[in-house]
């Protein structure tokens, strides 16, 4: 019997002790700062080199060439002999430009523009069994020219926009009144510039490649300045300064002596002639190329530019670069999309027509005349077989003058050097060739 209490003894103290360390045991775990297990890191695998390969890679350059490049790497010698060999790191340019067949038919202008055979129907019958301009093809080798020197200088090649601007250009002869016309399919981007203080003495603005002249002008008419007079001649007065310093620079004084003449003849021309001024005046803009030959564009020559369903009367005023074709006054670029801007053409497709009449130029030329130039360009339609729809009235925009309030002192001059731009006038951005009738601005 002893023994048997001593065993359940010794088992009782065994049960506690096992309770009381289990006890202590969650204490501890209860109490202790938490350890946090760190995630091994996996070890790095070894990174393949990109495997080189032949296969081109096609992406676009900002002015729309698309561009092929493809990376080859054949053996060579040793890095040391291969760095100072000009041609063991080459990089070859061959830029492939497809030159474009120009539009011979009527069926082929319709494809541009489907109105043009029925606004002006007598087009079919000038078109002779080939009447592509030589200037066509004259044009596209002015391109491919300036391609080829400019290779190396991937920002001065022309954009694809650029080099596909001209669809065709024909010569058109009228079979019975034997009127002829040089016909362009282009797109039409924006001229801005030109200037007359006579008719305009403030200024219309100055887009980054403005310049206050155009190539149609005339003699001053009034004393009132050209707008851009002032400016032209403080850019002189500041460089003929800076010339005379003797800190400028050798190569700074040799510009200086290129420019400078330039100045002083731009402020000659801005006090002697008066220009057409692109924010008012319709007109367009041929290249120079086109202005040379037997049957060539002159200055002032008469004009029609055909899109959609109207066709504008225009006058040439003024000679672009040889590469170029499709432009016209911010007027006319106003009239056919409202959202122009000098930065932002009307037309950006191949669907502007632009019919010249060469030799109808009317020198010597003044102020343009809004009326005389809708005679002058519904005449010249008639002698084409006639247009099925009136031809676009330009309205006069400019402020109409009137006299001034003080009289001069000196002498009077003609009525139209006293006569000032009354306040409540304003110009707003379009076109004005002065009517002869004295009429309220509209």
């Amino acid at each position: 019997m002893r023994t048997i209490r001593g065993l359940l003894l010794v088992l009782a103290i065994a049960v506690f002790a096992a309770i009381l360390y289990s006890w202590i045991s969650l204490l501890r775990e209860h109490f202790a700062p938490t350890q946090v297990t760190a995630t091994p890191t996996p070890e790095p695998s070894a990174t393949r080199a990109p495997l080189i390969t032949g296969r081109p890679d096609i992406t676009k350059l900002f002015n729309g060439i698309t561009v092929h490049s493809m990376l080859e790497t054949p053996p060579g010698s040793d890095a040391s002999t291969e760095r100072v060999d000009p041609e063991s790191y080459v990089l070859e340019l061959k830029l492939r430009a497809r030159v474009p067949s120009p539009n011979k038919t009527i069926e082929e202008l319709a494809k541009i523009t489907p109105q043009l055979p029925t606004l002006l129907p007598g087009l079919a019958s000038m078109l002779s069994p080939e009447p592509v301009s030589p200037f066509f093809a004259e044009l596209y080798e002015t391109k491919v020219k300036m391609l080829r020197e400019n290779l190396a200088r991937l920002d001065q090649l022309l954009s694809r926009h650029n080099f596909y601007d001209c669809q065709t250009v024909l010569e058109l002869r009228h079979p019975q009144t034997h009127r002829k016309a040089l016909l362009l399919q282009a797109d039409m981007d924006v001229d801005a510039d030109g200037s007359d203080g006579d008719r305009l003495p403030s200024g219309t603005g100055a887009p980054t490649n403005f310049k206050p002249f155009t190539s149609l002008k005339w003699a001053k008419q009034t004393h009132r300045p050209n707008p851009y007079l002032a400016p032209t001649e403080d850019r002189l007065r500041r460089a003929e300064n800076e010339l005379a310093l003797k800190t400028t620079t050798p190569d700074r004084k040799r510009d200086l002596r290129g420019v400078i003449p330039q100045l002083r003849n731009e402020v000659a021309t801005l006090k002697k002639f008066s220009f057409l001024i692109g924010a008012t005046d319709p007109y367009i803009v041929v290249p120079g190329a086109f202005t040379r030959g037997a049957d060539a564009v002159k200055t002032g020559d008469y004009a029609l530019v055909v899109f959609a369903n109207t066709v504008y009367p225009a006058v040439v005023g003024d000679i672009g670069p040889n590469d170029k074709v499709g432009e016209a006054s911010f007027r006319i670029a106003k009239e056919i999309n409202p959202q122009s801007t000098p930065y932002n053409r009307p037309v950006s497709e191949l669907k502007v027509t632009y019919l010249v009449f060469p030799g109808t130029a009317d020198p010597p030329f003044g102020p343009p005349d809004l009326e005389k130039l809708q005679v002058r360009c519904q005449k010249l339609v008639d002698e084409i077989g006639g247009a099925t729809v009136p031809l676009h009235h330009w309205v006069n925009i400019l402020p109409t003058p009137t006299p001034s309030p003080t009289p001069s002192p000196t002498p009077s001059p003609s009525p139209a050097a006293t006569s000032t731009i009354s306040p409540a006038a304003s110009a707003s951005p379009g076109f004005a060739f002065p009517v002869p009738s004295a009429s309220a601005n509209p």
